[in-house]
């Protein structure tokens, strides 16, 4: 079987655990027991077959080094799934990337925050041509791992997909598989992509989900859910800008509010509360979840739910980002074109048409059915087909 070739814009710690994570997975002495994965085979591909050919980031710690190099530099703060000594070499060189909004200018304040815990841009390597590399390296997908609040970047970067051509899965909360002015643009590129903001395996956002559904599901009123997040990594460094928030919430508290409009249940402004509060850099890759829920179960009486999650970020969401590679890659073999409705529902935060988790999990399963049926149909039938 053909590898699924993959690009990536943004080589920090989500980008560094996705990558480690391939390597571990793709050890013959994991492969048999993949635990940790929630879909081991996705239409026959399993992390083994993914491999990354073009690698793009700005900061001068990371620019012009060797993938094995790049994934360890810091601010990178991740655990190690691969210790650093024992991760083969590569034959990807991290090139330039071009900036635009993507780095807050807080975070070149290096008086107060040390050069370990930010990045230090490379201002003197040229930006390459994105759309250029793309082709050449034959990139089957184009993963944007943008800090959040680069508007311009990202969309920048959704444009290099189409232009070259590349299947698109957009990790942070900039919408662009959840805009219809930017889906019609991949649907007239002949091109499938996932989007917006990439959903932890078991994180703050699928557990507020899975919390919501519940009391749904047991006839109950929710009548407010509070989920608060602190964190010491760039990601909450870089959300210490206010100015970069306004999309993460959005986008934090879409799966909440979500989940009423399937079930026409109004939302007003004082029922829910979902976002970063705080960036701790004791923590690091550490984050840390807080819940508040408050009910009506039967004849009104009164129903508070209090939790708190503790997670290592980047690997819980490495994970769900080699299913929605898999997902892009079977929907493009298929001539599926525009936002994938389940495989978003299911791996992101603001997918373009909000559904259940049942619902989200049944139509990733049916896409991945679709590609295994083709394989399977004889020949001839296939050739009568067309």
């Amino acid at each position: 079987m053909e590898k699924i070739k993959i690009a990536i814009a943004g080589i920090g710690n989500c980008a560094s655990s996705l990558i480690q994570g391939l390597e571990y997975y793709g050890n013959p002495k994991n492969q048999n027991t993949p635990d940790g994965m929630m879909a081991p085979n996705i239409g026959g591909y399993t992390a083994q077959d993914i491999e990354v050919v073009a690698a793009f980031d700005v900061d001068k710690r990371k620019v012009g080094q060797t993938l094995d190099k790049a994934i360890y530099a810091k601010p990178n703060c991740t655990i190690n799934i691969v210790e650093p000594n024992k991760f083969p070499k590569s034959k990807v060189v991290v090139q330039k990337g071009h900036i635009l909004d993507g780095i807050s200018e807080h975070m070149l304040n290096y008086d107060k925050y040390p050069e370990d815990t930010t990045f230090v841009v490379d201002r003197e390597t040229p930006e390459v041509d994105v759309v250029k590399v793309l082709k050449e390296s034959k990139a089957d997908i184009f993963i944007d791992y943008m800090p959040v609040g680069s508007e311009e970047a990202v969309k920048f970067y959704a444009q290099c997909a189409i232009d070259a051509h590349v299947p698109f899965l957009n990790c942070i909360p900039v919408f662009i598989a959840s805009d219809p002015k930017w889906e019609q643009k991949f649907i007239d590129a002949g091109l499938p992509l996932i989007g917006d903001d990439m959903k932890s395996q078991f994180g703050a956002s699928i557990l507020s989900q899975m919390l919501q559904e519940l009391a749904f599901a047991r006839g109950h009123k929710v009548k407010c859910h509070i989920q608060q997040n602190v964190g010491g990594n760039t990601d909450f460094l870089n959300m210490m800008n206010q100015n970069r928030l306004k999309s993460k919430k959005i986008s934090k508290e879409n799966v909440i509010r979500c989940q009423n409009d399937i079930r026409h249940i109004p939302t007003d402004d004082t029922f829910l509360f979902a976002g970063p509060s705080d960036y701790i850099r004791y923590y690091k890759d550490n984050k840390i979840a807080t819940f508040h829920l408050e009910l009506e179960g039967f004849g009104g009486s009164p129903v508070s739910f209090d939790a708190r999650l503790s997670v290592i970020d980047s690997p819980n969401s490495a994970g769900v980002v080699i299913d929605a590679i898999r997902y892009l890659k079977v929907a493009h073999e298929l001539g599926i074109t525009g936002s994938l409705h389940g495989a978003s529902a299911f791996t992101q935060k603001t997918p373009p048409f909000p559904m259940t988790f049942e619902d989200a999990e049944f139509e990733c399963r049916e896409l991945a059915a679709r590609r295994l049926t083709k394989l399977t149909e004889p020949q001839a039938h296939r050739n009568k087909k067309k």
